[in-house]
């Protein structure tokens, strides 16, 4: 694996991150109800840290491929859906409209998952830890819809 690819890619997570930064959970989700799996606050960052650092080597390490292609679409697509989900959950407080994007990312991660396994069994493997965060994230997702019926989105004044 080419060290300047990894960097790319580890450079496309950081900016995925970033949007946690931008639209943080605030006051407005400490008061939704919540289910008792929740997992706890200091599990996020360890687990996307290690996701990151595992889908970068993995998209490294198949960026270099012959055949990568699909792949890669499928890394990219990830990329973007992992980064919309944030604003549009915790900035705009549209749970339902969430949701919908938490089911493009699983997609995309289980095409990742597939797509990276069929070149390399270790970057396939790679993406399993993000197949089950995300998985856990839409039942999450889901679950908060149900627990908050009357949670509104913010009106595009507000946000």
């Amino acid at each position: 694996m080419d060290l300047l690819f990894f960097l790319l890619f580890l450079a496309a997570c950081g900016a995925t991150a970033a949007t946690g930064a931008l639209f943080p959970p605030g006051a407005w989700y400490d008061r939704l109800a919540k289910p008792s799996w929740v997992p706890p606050d200091w599990l996020f960052p360890v687990a996307w840290t290690t996701i990151h650092l595992l889908i970068s080597a993995a998209g490294a390490y198949v960026a270099q491929m012959n055949g990568s292609g699909l792949a890669l679409a499928f890394w990219a697509l990830q990329s973007a859906a992992s980064a919309l989900w944030t604003p549009v959950f915790f900035g705009l407080r549209r749970m339902k409209s969430a949701l919908l994007v938490v089911g493009v990312l699983w997609l995309a991660v289980l095409g990742a998952t597939i797509a990276h396994w069929q070149l390399s069994l270790w970057a396939g493997l790679a993406f399993l830890p993000y197949l089950a965060w995300v998985t856990v994230a839409t039942a999450l997702n889901a679950a908060m819809i149900r627990l908050n019926p009357d949670v509104r989105p913010l009106r595009p004044d507000q946000a």
